[in-house]
């Protein structure tokens, strides 16, 4: 079934991964985090020991599930192709760009949407940052911005990365070799018992290959084509959160007392520009990396490494937002925000977007 042929067969799809992250949330995942990609692929890789931050320690199934759901769906309707294009590096370094921006903001864009929907002002800010960001990547686009084609390479190319998180999968679950953090130890210990999560990621991953999802595709569309199409699925998606969070009490319309969250709104719109600005470049968000390595893509593939290594990257040098704390017996209350090695980080990653916009055209264009 194609589910990116009409408006209503989208915003159906978008309901029903709404419908799948209202599960998750309900299920124990952390608070407004029912499903991030920055945030589960940085707990993915302090499992993986990549980085040592104790409280974001967690071989997240959702993630594995949705680049599996992706290889498993575009094979099964003959839409998997082992394709591999140029520019591997830059992949690699926008990739990084991505999460950096991302960790900076607390949240993917798939995130900033969950957090609009439970209120969190923070999130309405950070997507003028994002949507700027977006708007700046297509104005290079119509300059001729390519990082070259893509070409069909042999079977097994293409499934290097599903059999990594395959194995990933078995790791966590078979053997103590991954780290996991401790009950009460941050975000990395709430999580949605292991079948549910695999089963919503596959489920997930199916229905975003199938709908072409994108966070950071829905604007640009918007901006280069007049087209509304691919909003249709985020659309779906916020307003079942949007009823979820109403009806479960989840609802808080504020800049304070938003879980994992921080009110440094400047960085928060500059976390997000980088994420939207890398994220046209490099042909899709974090979520369209994952489906798109599912798929066979190994630029979907290469970039997805280049997330991995922005969270070890991101929580090693102390570039990661910190979120907002009320005060407790034994602390006074934090406001969070943005380091300033995670400020200067953010601004060489917008830097590094420009430079890299304006070297990459294709042949011919001026």
């Amino acid at each position: 079934m194609n589910l990116s042929d009409s408006k209503k067969k989208l915003a159906i799809a978008g309901i029903i991964c709404g419908l799948i992250a209202a599960v998750l949330a309900k299920m124990g995942n952390p608070a407004n985090m029912a499903m991030c990609i920055a945030c589960f692929v940085r707990d993915t890789a302090g499992a993986l020991k990549l980085h040592s931050a104790a409280a974001v320690q967690y071989a997240r199934p959702e993630v594995i599930g949705i680049v599996i759901g992706a290889f498993a769906i575009s094979l099964a309707t003959k839409e998997y192709r082992s394709t591999a294009g140029s520019s591997p590096m830059i992949r690699f370094i926008l990739g990084m760009i991505i999460m950096i921006g991302s960790l900076a903001f607390l949240g993917c864009p798939l995130r900033m949407v969950l957090r609009m929907s439970a209120g969190d002002l923070n999130a309405w800010v950070a997507l003028i940052g994002f949507a700027a960001g977006v708007a700046t990547g297509a104005f290079f686009l119509k300059k001729g911005f390519s990082l070259g084609r893509a070409h069909e390479t042999n079977f097994a190319s293409g499934t290097i990365l599903p059999i990594l998180m395959a194995g990933i999968f078995v790791l966590s679950v078979c053997t103590t070799l991954l780290a996991a953090s401790e009950k009460g130890a941050g975000p990395g210990a709430l999580h949605a018992p292991i079948a549910v999560s695999l089963i919503a990621g596959l489920l997930f991953g199916a229905v975003a290959q199938k709908s072409r999802m994108c966070f950071a595709g829905s604007i640009r569309d918007i901006i280069l084509v007049r087209s509304f199409d691919l909003i249709s699925v985020i659309a779906g998606l916020f307003v079942v959160m949007l009823v979820f969070n109403i009806a479960t009490g989840g609802f808080h319309l504020s800049f304070t007392g938003q879980p994992v969250a921080h009110s440094a709104h400047l960085w928060n719109i500059l976390g997000m520009y980088a994420v939207g600005f890398a994220a046209v470049l490099a042909g899709g968000c974090p979520l369209r990396q994952l489906v798109l390595a599912g798929q066979g893509s190994s630029d979907g593939a290469v970039t997805v490494l280049g997330l991995f290594v922005g969270a070890a990257v991101s929580h090693n040098f102390g570039l990661a937002g910190a979120a907002a704390a009320a005060a407790t017996a034994d602390k006074p209350a934090t406001a969070g925000g943005v380091s300033t090695a995670g400020q200067v980080a953010v601004i060489i990653c917008i830097a590094a977007c420009f430079l890299i916009a304006l070297t990459n055209k294709r042949k011919g264009t001026k």
